[in-house]
């Protein structure tokens, strides 16, 4: 009998479902869409029924697809959008609200609060994060203060809170199991990063009770199994055997167990993930400390930058400016032009992010003369992203106090051969680039594999064959030069 494992990369914007076969490749794949709430400005919403069902209609139509009965499934691997907040009825399993999305700012005076209570340091050694809207806890604590009905239901019992993993483990499971993984904990303000367990002072503080919170475990791990009924095709019994929030899944899909191993995922937003072992390393430079894991899916550490516009810039070139019609026009439009010509652009249109973190800073283009053209803006904005990547591997870098090696890559303008060879140029090191560039949903995949013993580490040491690896060619001097560049115009936007 062939062995499948069914995995889902469950998404801000969609839901897609995967089998993978036993040789690690993908037998069949299917995507759902979902709608996007906006109530007010800087808001952000997700129905989770709506999430549940897109899920479930993207496992069907995966099944469908490749043909298999639902008994060929030995396990399932679960990725997800991480932050985004759900409390759901004990009870009845009805979402009690709306679903706060990771990217929603409605928290930002109660961060500002506990700014000015000289909390922030307490918060940041406990969970290796900052006061921001961006995690979980804030968003728990704005429900529970805004929703007048569910603070006597927690107090009773009656609400669960949890992450999407959380959710639909939730809901694979017919309501039994009422759980989280590490790396999906670590992003909620709530989690004791030192001693793994959800810390009591911080639950004090925001006021959440922890009759809320999910029971938290090793990624590879039983998290719990199906119940059959509630997917036509998906019978009951599957092992759910890896759960891993996005970026953490992208660094295992990458094969960066040990440390010293970094990751960078290229979207609309950039996110480097680099791999620090056991050493749990404290960045004063805009880094989140986070919860990775191991091969066997046990806790580890790692630093976490997250740029927040990247291959969005290319999206504001495209219908802001309409100078590009696809994204993927861009390396063929800048070919011939040997330079910027002295343009920089810094994308900071939401503010910037790692390592900055400065919310008020706003975009900018500089250096433009007579002779600057279309093409000159294109390949700066290109050239932003490699730059802003930097900003963040550098402090990476020292402050794990030992030289890296190489970057490897996924995400959609990885494909960019342009971008990939000045990333590798402006860095000074090699940038390998995946045969599939799938790494998210591949680490949950792997994960799986190796927690229901379809696989071992050799086994996916031979998944993990670049495509396509990228050498610095650049001068030394030419590298500084340009790059001090474009810490001129960051300091003009700041």
């Amino acid at each position: 009998m062939k062995k499948y494992i069914l995995s889902i990369d469950q998404g801000t914007t969609g839901s897609r479902a995967f089998l993978f076969d036993q040789k690690g490749k993908v037998a069949s794949l299917a995507y759902r869409e979902f709608k996007q709430y906006f109530p007010k400005p800087g808001w952000v919403e997700h129905d989770a029924d709506e999430i549940w069902r897109s899920c479930a209609a993207a496992i069907k139509e995966a099944i469908q697809k490749a043909g298999i009965s639902g008994k060929n499934i030995i396990g399932i691997g679960i990725t997800n959008q991480r932050e985004t907040t759900v409390l759901w009825e004990r009870g009845s399993s009805k979402p009690a609200a709306r679903a706060i999305v990771w990217q929603c700012r409605r928290t930002a005076d109660i961060c500002k609060k506990l700014k000015a209570k000289k909390l922030e340091s307490t918060f940041r050694q406990k969970t290796g994060l900052i006061l921001d809207p961006y995690f979980s806890g804030t968003k728990v604590k704005w429900l529970l203060d805004n929703i007048s009905s569910l603070r006597a239901k927690t107090g009773a019992g009656k609400i669960c809170f949890g992450t999407i993993d959380s959710w639909l483990i939730w809901k694979l499971t017919g309501g039994r199991s009422h759980v989280t993984d590490m790396t999906n904990a670590s992003r909620t303000l709530l989690f004791n990063i030192r001693n793994k367990t959800w810390d009591p002072e911080l639950l004090k503080i925001l006021n959440i009770p922890g009759s809320l919170l999910p029971k938290v475990q090793n990624s590879g791990s039983i998290f719990g199994e199906t119940r059959s009924g509630l997917i036509p095709g998906l019978p009951g019994g599957i092992p759910i055997a890896a759960v891993m929030g996005d970026q953490q899944a992208a660094l295992y899909g990458h094969g960066c167990y040990g440390p010293g191993e970094i990751k960078n995922t290229y979207g609309t937003g950039n996110f480097l993930v680099f791999n620090t072992g056991k050493k749990l390393i404290y960045s004063k430079r805009g880094l989140l400390t986070t919860i990775s894991c191991d091969v066997k899916g046990r806790p580890i550490y790692a630093l976490e930058g997250a740029i927040f516009i990247t291959g969005a810039a290319l999206q504001w070139l495209r219908d802001g400016l309409g100078v590009i019609k696809k994204a993927r026009d861009t390396e063929k439009l800048i070919r011939g032009v040997k330079d910027s010509g002295g343009v920089y652009f810094v994308p900071a249109f939401t503010g910037l992010g790692a390592p900055h973190w400065a919310s008020e800073a706003r975009g900018l283009i500089c250096g433009l003369t007579r002779g600057s053209a279309r093409k000159h803006i294109i390949r700066a904005a290109l050239e932003s992203i490699a730059y802003q990547t930097r900003d963040v591997f550098d402090i990476m870098q020292r402050a794990f106090g030992k030289k890296v090696k190489e970057l490897r890559v996924d995400g959609g303008a990885c494909r960019n051969n342009f971008l990939m060879q000045f990333q590798a140029d402006i860095l000074g090191l090699k940038v390998l680039r995946p045969k599939t560039i799938e790494s998210t949903v591949q680490g949950v995949t792997h994960l799986a594999g190796i927690t229901i013993g379809l696989w071992k580490e050799k086994d996916l040491k031979k998944m993990h064959k670049p495509g396509r690896i990228f050498k610095p060619g650049m001068a030394a001097d030419v590298r500084e030069k340009l790059y001090s560049g474009w810490q001129d115009a960051v300091r003009r936007t700041l």
